[in-house]
């Protein structure tokens, strides 16, 4: 069965369990932002994965998505390419939602993105892993052809990013492969996204903000035939960013101050690559 046979057929179970209608000053807000993005095929959200405003934001938006009868299929950068909840009834616990996606919590709280997934779940709508697995990022590193799936100006842009945001550590022979990895990240959450859309749905990705970029991410690689929003949650005032990356900045309050390349260092200290750790 084909992917997109996969979500009709599940979006369309009779015994899925109606989800409570969302209220409050929240559920008006995302309603009201959802009206100036639809209709759209593919909606990109990028978080901040440390903002645990930005999870509850995401759950907020499938759940008015699923009840406006809309959403076809939730893409996940947190769940390997080829997983899917898509067999899986609406009344399924956490544990078999968990098993289905192989999650792994130690890169990704279940308490931060489990009220997403078992959203949609009870929804019937199929939630399916999209990240490139760690077993093949190494034979994406040596893969010379994804120098070629950005344009220039894009891929020198990629690249000055896998260096700021691994502060500046990496090796400069290093840059190139590393910015494969992140190019072939970005290619496997298109192709889940393509296969899984369905004319006149929605079909949402939820990753970090870098992976939703318009120019440098996601959207480079998806087909020009399907319509696409990008929602940027952003935790704290603008810091520069390029407005037209994304359709709609969604601004969340500030967290405390933190120096994230300490625990980076720590992995440069002997401790394996980072390549598989760090997450856009």
């Amino acid at each position: 069965m084909t992917a997109a046979a996969l979500v009709g057929a599940c979006a369309g179970r009779p015994e899925a369990p109606i989800i409570p209608l969302l209220a409050g000053q929240a559920a008006v807000d995302t309603a009201a932002r959802l009206d100036k993005l639809l209709p759209v095929d593919v909606l990109l959200i990028g978080e901040q994965h440390d903002a645990a405003e930005h999870q509850q934001i995401e759950q907020q938006v499938l759940a008015n998505l699923a009840q406006r009868g809309v959403l076809a299929a939730v893409a996940l950068e947190m769940a390997d390419i080829g997983t899917s909840t898509a067999t899986l009834h609406p009344s399924s616990n956490d544990e078999r939602v968990r098993l289905a996606l192989r999650w792994h919590d130690d890169s990704w709280p279940w308490s931060a993105y489990g009220p997403a997934v078992m959203t949609a779940v009870r929804a019937g709508v199929p939630v399916l892993g999209a990240n490139l697995p760690r077993a093949r990022m190494q034979d994406s590193m040596g893969d010379s052809r994804l120098d070629a799936a950005l344009p220039g100006p894009a891929l020198k842009a990629q690249q000055q990013l896998i260096r700021t945001g691994h502060c500046n550590l990496l090796p400069e022979t290093q840059i190139t492969p590393m910015t494969r990895i992140q190019v072939a990240k970005d290619i496997s959450m298109a192709t889940t996204l393509s296969q899984a859309a369905v004319p006149g749905k929605v079909v949402v990705l939820l990753s970090g903000n870098g992976h939703a970029d318009r120019f440098l991410g996601v959207p480079q690689h998806l087909p020009s035939d399907l319509t696409v929003k990008v929602i940027r949650l952003r935790a704290g005032p603008d810091a520069g960013d390029q407005a037209s990356a994304s359709d709609m900045v969604w601004a969340t309050p500030a967290l405390p101050e933190q120096d994230y390349c300490v625990g980076l260092r720590k992995q440069f200290d002997g401790k394996g690559s980072p390549a598989a750790d760090v997450k856009p």
